[in-house]
């Protein structure tokens, strides 16, 4: 190989960028090499190419195939104070931006977010979902975000943008005042809400929000038990109906038990039937009112062990009449009430 080879070889001739791998930032391996003026440059879909001349940004290139001279290179041209036709290798800086959509991007709430609800007061919330993102604008995103780095992955900015996501979401939520056991109908609206609320916060720094999922908010166990609890007791609102079911279920279970036979089938059934009779009976005594009740309760109160109304008098000389007892005056033996003549002595009473 001659000398003419070995300095051609140091020239890069063509400028390109293959794999992605989640990389939204990539900087061109130039840094010993020089670029050849005449170098083909390819700009594929969904790529922009800037170069940087001692860290101040120059030229962009969109998607295309680009023969470089200083005619499609004007600010670098300036930069370097070249005069026309410069035809002499130079070195620069080359990044490739990746203008993909970056999808199935995580969310979530690290702490419970604290919102006033309308049916339960003060509660507690929790949410996670998805986002997308692309950079809209590369020249501010490598000048505000990227830096000087080689490369720059997804996994540099998604903790800033979550918290981005997860604050816009939590602050429309306690907006919209949506009740809780609403906000499963609203999700998709909600998300549509957070991507348009959220733009000029991605804007600021050249990316664009392009998607927001919500896919599940949620509440502290206690409160869910507690909706679980409620919704039990809807549920079985209507206990004639309930016993009734419940007593078809018995049957159900007492006909495919083989070792009950008829007559345990028939048990069970006797048992439910009853017992949805007696539950039955006893709301509707309840739901009649408590003025009937509160005067039975107060006629059966008044009423003797016979039946009989009895006086608070008439009861106390009852009392003392069961009290008193009955002796025969000549020998002193006890008496029955009703005795004509002393069972010891024969004497009459």
């Amino acid at each position: 190989m001659g000398l003419f080879d070995f300095i051609k070889g140091q020239f890069i001739e063509v400028i390109e960028w293959l794999d992605d791998r989640g990389i939204v930032v990539y900087r061109f391996p130039a840094y010993d090499n020089a670029i050849k003026m005449g170098a083909k440059l390819i700009v594929r879909e969904s790529q922009a190419a800037i170069f940087v001349n001692e860290g101040q940004i120059a030229d962009v290139f969109g998607p295309g195939t680009y023969t470089l001279s200083t005619q499609n290179m004007p600010v670098l041209t300036a930069l370097k104070s070249w005069k026309h036709g410069f035809n002499s290798p130079f070195k620069s800086d080359v990044y490739f931006v990746n203008m993909t959509t970056f999808t199935d991007q995580k969310w979530g709430t690290t702490n419970p977010v604290i919102m006033r609800d309308p049916e339960f007061g003060m509660i507690r919330m929790r949410g996670f979902g998805n986002y997308s993102f692309r950079v809209q604008d590369p020249v501010i995103f490598l000048r505000d975000i990227f830096g000087t780095k080689k490369e720059f992955t997804t996994a540099g900015i998604t903790g800033y943008l979550k918290a981005v996501v997860v604050s816009g979401i939590s602050d429309l939520v306690g907006e919209a005042k949506i009740p809780v056991l609403d906000l499963a109908s609203s999700y998709d609206e909600l998300g549509r809400m957070t991507a348009e609320k959220l733009l000029p916060n991605f804007a600021a720094i050249g990316l664009a929000l392009t998607n927001v999922t919500i896919e599940n908010l949620s509440l502290p166990p206690e409160v869910e038990q507690m909706i679980d609890r409620k919704s039990s007791m809807n549920i079985a609102g209507n206990l004639d109906q309930y016993m009734k079911y419940q007593t078809a279920e018995a049957l159900r279970e007492a006909a495919n038990n083989p070792h009950g036979g008829a007559a345990g089938a028939g048990a069970e059934l006797g048992a439910g039937m009853a017992m949805g009779q007696m539950m039955g009976q006893m709301f509707q005594q309840m739901n009649s009112g408590g003025g009937a009740a509160g005067a039975a309760g107060q006629a059966s109160a008044g009423q003797s062990s016979t039946g009989q109304g009895a006086a608070p008098g008439d009861a106390g000389q009852q009392g003392q009449a069961s009290g008193s007892k009955k002796f025969c005056s000549e020998c002193g033996s006890r008496l029955n009430e009703n005795a004509k003549f002393c069972s010891d002595c024969g004497s009459k009473l």
